[in-house]
């Protein structure tokens, strides 16, 4: 019925009896909300040409883009937020994320001319961020969960989800075991052990409104949010204080 055409001619394309046009095509990928680099894969076996563009981000025609992520993540501080790519590289981050970065992990983004850090690599390693997290099994579930969806479109993360699901599995619950009923939280906390005390942090995920590049459809800004009160002090000492020496 959203495609606008008859259920006998939908099952004759789905059996092979009947070849869909490119409009039709497009618009069944679109009912389906499929990922644009596997819509230009689908239209590649049908013998169409590809619909969508990945157009690199140092490409001028991203110098817009580039600006609205880099002040996205400035009228974020002192709070972390980062830019993350399709495979969970790191490609820009506040101050904040800054921060919490080498307290949780010295040293860990200060590879100059290499490849962007990247934050499966960090969660792996085995000095990483994973011991720093209290609450491993709660948000390793979810990140879990979180990755897995996107394997659907980037295949080439199973090796590195595989082998965090292997470390995880200590902190997992056994299938199938009934946990103990409580009520659940409103959104997951991150919280992590520091030199600083715990510090607990919420998060929100923006993505780009209507994307029509491939590029643009796998970024995403991951916002931070202190979940406490110490959480905030802590960073608006630290990392309010860095900025303002900084400009000053």
């Amino acid at each position: 019925m959203r495609l606008g055409v008859s259920q006998r001619h939908v099952s004759f394309v789905e059996s092979g009896r009947s070849r869909p046009s490119r409009p039709l095509l497009m618009g069944w990928l679109q009912v389906l909300d499929v990922p644009l680099s596997l819509r230009n894969t689908a239209l590649q076996h049908a013998g169409f040409a590809p619909a969508f563009a990945a157009t690199a981000m140092d490409d001028p025609q991203l110098a817009h883009i580039q600006l609205a992520l880099a002040h996205l993540l400035r009228t974020h501080e002192p709070m972390p937020a980062l830019v993350i790519g399709p495979q969970w590289d790191i490609l820009h981050l506040n101050c904040g994320a800054a921060w919490l970065a080498e307290t949780l992990m010295p040293g860990a983004l200060n590879s100059k001319g290499a490849a962007p850090p990247n934050m499966l690599d960090l969660l792996l390693h085995p000095e990483g961020l994973m011991r720093r997290l209290v609450n491993v099994g709660e948000a390793g579930a979810d990140f879990l969960a979180q990755l897995r969806a996107d394997l659907l479109d980037q295949p080439q993360l199973a090796p590195r989800v595989e082998a965090l699901a292997e470390k995880l599995a200590p902190y997992l619950p056994a299938p199938g075991r009934r946990e103990e009923m409580k009520a659940p939280s409103p959104l997951l906390t991150l919280r992590f052990d520091t030199p600083h005390g715990e510090l607990a942090f919420f998060r929100m995920f923006s993505t780009f409104g209507s994307p029509r590049d491939i590029t643009l459809t796998s970024l995403r800004v991951e916002h931070m949010f202190a979940a406490d009160e110490h959480t905030h002090r802590v960073l608006t000492q630290h990392v309010a204080y860095a900025i303002d020496s900084d400009t000053h």
